[in-house]
Formats: C-alpha cells, sequence, structure tokens
C-alpha cells in the first residue's frame, strides 16, 4: 500500500512539472552581439555582472561589455522599455528558476534613451 501511494504522489509531481511554462525569452536587439554565448550567459551572467559591479565600485572602471546597463539597454522590452515585468527578459528567467535578483533595488530596469547616449550624457 505504500508504494502505491507514493508512486501515485511521484506520478502527481511528475504531471505538475510537466506543465511549467518555459521563460518567455525575447532579445528585443537581435541585431546586437552579447558580450558571451548564450549557455554562458544562463550559467554565468551573474558573476560577471558582480565582477563588473566590484571594478566600477573599487576602482572606477566603467562602460565595459558586461555591465548592467548595457545589458538592459539590449535586451529591454520594445514595449514596455524594461526587463521587468510578467514578460520581461530578466523576469521571465528569473520567475522559472525562483531567483529574486536584487539588482534592480538600486539600478533602472529600463533601457537608456538612444537620442541620450547618443550625445555621450547618462540619463
Amino acid at each position: 500500500m505504500r508504494y502505491a501511494l507514493m508512486v501515485m504522489a511521484l506520478g502527481v509531481a511528475v504531471d505538475a512539472t510537466a506543465d511549467t511554462p518555459k521563460p518567455a525569452v525575447v532579445i528585443a536587439d537581435p541585431a546586437g552581439r552579447c558580450v558571451a554565448p548564450n549557455d554562458v550567459m544562463r550559467r554565468t551572467h551573474m558573476d560577471m555582472l558582480k565582477h563588473q559591479r566590484d571594478r566600477t565600485v573599487r576602482q572606477g572602471i566603467r562602460g565595459e561589455k558586461a555591465s548592467l546597463g548595457a545589458c538592459v539597454d539590449c535586451h529591454a522590452s520594445k514595449t514596455t522599455n524594461s526587463v521587468l515585468g510578467a514578460e520581461g527578459f530578466c523576469q521571465s528567467c528569473h520567475s522559472y528558476a525562483a531567483v529574486k535578483p536584487d539588482c534592480f533595488d538600486c539600478h533602472s530596469a529600463k533601457a537608456r534613451r538612444k537620442d541620450v547616449m547618443a550625445g555621450g550624457e547618462r540619463p
């Protein structure tokens, strides 16, 4: 009897995971080139951003390719101009992985305006 209950419980768990929606990853700027291949970015983007953060804060180095601002500029939704929200680039994967990124507690989730960036000024 215990074996039958365990098999039934496992069967329910397997069915539940089969219905889990995959993240909606839409590249808003497909013409741009990412700093690393997709599989590398999925595994290590948090380390790249963390190390860039340390270089910026401790050494004043800005404008490297693996910066949070550059990521947001390329990956922000064309409709919302943000990487957050139900269909947002960051939010969709982080929700799927049950991870809460704390980047946007301090940083903007919206892309910088291209007209301001062209003049060299930061918004």
